[in-house]
Order: structure tokens, then sequence, then C-alpha cells
């Protein structure tokens, strides 16, 4: 779990009980979330970002392809973070939100009411959520437990770190043979345990033999590890494999149970034919079906590397503080023309000799 200094809640007082206001609250504190909460603070928005403090990524030593951060710890980033956000007068709290709700009323306080587990309530005009995603593990023993080490699932993140290594692709769902084909762009040496995958079609059977792809038939019984690191796998016929790195597919589930009460469902990710996880639907800017409630990084794109997230966050966020702009913009107008309906202008007196 990550751990940061926590700031004590200081928005604007909303007069009904009910805590601090801001104009935008951030759900989630990860590289979307914060990149969100940075382009609102440089607006000049008060925001308030309340982080749980367990990032998608907190198993892995590091992350990569994110230009001129390449290598750096994944919860340094965030450290980095807040602290860019505190630079424009953000907030950020670490907690975990319960419950989040629609609010009636003036429209110019506060939308919802965001609940914490700790009691603490806090209310937005706006709702930035960042919560990202759950990596479902296949339950094979060993897997869990060396997952973002030698047990991993991206090339992109991790495939330079395995390079010419004894490579082996636990086979689980439809991407298997993708997967196996990406990573034979790193290394000779690989292979494809069929485990519980339904049968390959003559088809990718061929793709796989052709680029020298074995394919090991029987269930995986476990991951072997010695001197902690992976040595290989067993199957459950006792057969042993010598690996030093085994690709997983997960599934992955939106972390967004707590936007049911808005009426935000997860839209299922499929990819031919099968389930292979969760997401909330949302236009190119984040914006939900639910006005004021936008979306960010893992939750709305499970696919999304961090600096696709960070991007994600930043363009939700230029596009809420567009909005908040345009209601601002409507009641200053409706308030403009009720001063100059409300007070009669001064008629012209003709002069003599005028």
């Amino acid at each position: 779990m990550t751990t940061f200094d926590a700031v004590q809640v200081g928005g604007a007082t909303n007069g009904s009980g009910r805590g601090a206001w801001y104009d935008v609250v951030v759900i989630g504190g990860g590289a979307a979330g914060l990149s969100g909460a940075l382009a609102l603070g440089r607006s000049r928005r008060s925001v308030l970002v309340i982080d749980g403090g367990q990032p998608r990524n907190a198993p892995a030593a590091h992350m990569h392809n994110y230009l001129s951060r390449d290598g750096t710890a994944p919860l340094d980033l965030l450290a980095v973070g807040r602290a860019e956000v505190a630079g424009y007068g953000g907030q950020c709290m670490a907690g975990s939100v319960a419950t989040v709700e629609r609010m009636d009323g003036d429209p110019a306080r506060a939308r919802f009411q965001v609940g914490l587990s700790d009691g603490t309530t806090v209310s937005a005009r706006r709702l930035l959520v960042a919560t990202g995603l759950l990596d479902e593990l296949p339950e094979v023993p060993g897997v869990a437990e060396r997952w973002g080490r030698d047990v991993i699932h991206c090339p992109y993140c991790h495939g330079w770190e395995v390079r010419d290594q004894a490579i082996g692709i636990l086979a689980t769902g439809p991407m298997t043979v993708h997967g196996a084909l990406l990573f034979r762009q790193l290394s000779a040496d690989v292979v494809v345990f069929q485990h519980t995958a339904p049968p390959l079609s003559a088809e990718q059977a061929e793709q796989l033999a052709a680029r020298g792809i074995t394919v090991i038939a029987g269930e995986v019984a476990a991951l072997e590890v010695r001197d902690d690191r992976l040595v290989g796998v067993r199957l459950r016929s006792g057969a042993f494999v010598p690996r030093q790195a085994v690709v997983v597919a997960p599934r992955v589930g939106a972390r967004a149970a707590l936007l049911r009460t808005l009426g935000l469902e997860t839209t299922a990710l499929e990819i031919a034919g099968s389930v292979i996880g969760s997401y909330i639907a949302a236009d190119g800017t984040g914006a939900t079906s639910v006005p004021g409630v936008w979306v960010a990084g893992n939750v709305a794109d499970p696919m999304a590397q961090v600096i696709t997230a960070a991007a994600a966050g930043l363009k939700a966020g230029a596009a809420i503080n567009a909005d908040l702009i345009a209601e601002e913009t409507t009641r200053a107008v409706a308030a403009f023309r009720a001063r100059n309906t409300a007070t009669p202008k001064p008629c012209a007196i003709a002069m003599p000799g005028k």
C-alpha cells in the first residue's frame, strides 16, 4: 500500500453541513488522476485528490515507455505528481471513498457528495474518477507471488527486461497467440503452455510453428521458485519446464462499484468473442453518460499504459474546466440580463437650444 503525507481537507465551506466543497474532487491519485488535478489546479480550480494508496503497478520496480521518466519507480512518479499538484494549490489526501451521491440544490455549490470510509464528507461540482482496475490473475500457485517481477503481462512494460530469456506463455484466453508472437520479438526461446485455453486453430498453430514457438500440452500445476527467482513451470503430469519468466493475461476489472449509485455500470471488454474485463464507457474527453462525471486512465481504458493514462487525465481535466466555464458563463449572462432588466436606463432630457 502506498503511503504519503495527507493534507487536512480545506476547501470552502458549503453551508450545508456536508463538509468542504470543491470545484472538482478526483477519486484516484495515480497518473491519470494527478494529471487531471494538475491541469485543473493550473486553471485556478479548487481540487481535491482522494487516493486509496493501491496503484495497479505497485508490484513493479520500474515503469517504462514514459518519455523522460523511463525506469522511474511507479511510487516515485506519484510522489512527484502530488508535489506538483500541491504547487498549484491542489490538495491530496489518503483515504478510501465509500459512497458517491448526487445532490440536489444550487449547482453553483455542489452536485456530488463524496463519503469516505472514516466518515469524512466533501462535496464537488464535478467528479473525475481515476480508480484504475484490478488484475484478476490465474489461480496457479506462484503467479500472484511473482506478479510484477518475473510473472509479467505486457511486452512494452516488461519485455526489454526479459530479452533473450527463457519465456513461457500461460494460455488462458484469446490473446495467447498474439502475446506469444510479441514476446518472440524479444527472445528466441518462447514456449506456450496450453494449460486451460481452448485448442489452437490450424492457422494459429502454424503461426507459432513458423516462429519456432513450441506448444506444451497439459495443465500447469505451479510455478517453481528457488532463491527468490523463478526457475520453471511444473505441469500436473509432473513434467518440469525450465523458464525464467512467465507471461499471463489477467482478466481486468474496472474499480467502479462506487459509481453504481450514480447509474453508471461497467461495460464488458470483449476480444475475439471472449469477455476479458470491464470498463466505464466515456467519450473522447472522458465524459460519461452521467452529467458532471468524467473518467480517465485504466478505469476507462484497460489497455492504457502510464503515459497514456496521464494524457487521458490531462484531457479530462481540461474538459472539466471548460464545462465549468460554460456553466459559469451561463449564470453570468443570466445575472447580467437580470440586472439590465431590473434597472431602468435614465431617459435623455433635451436641453433648450439643443
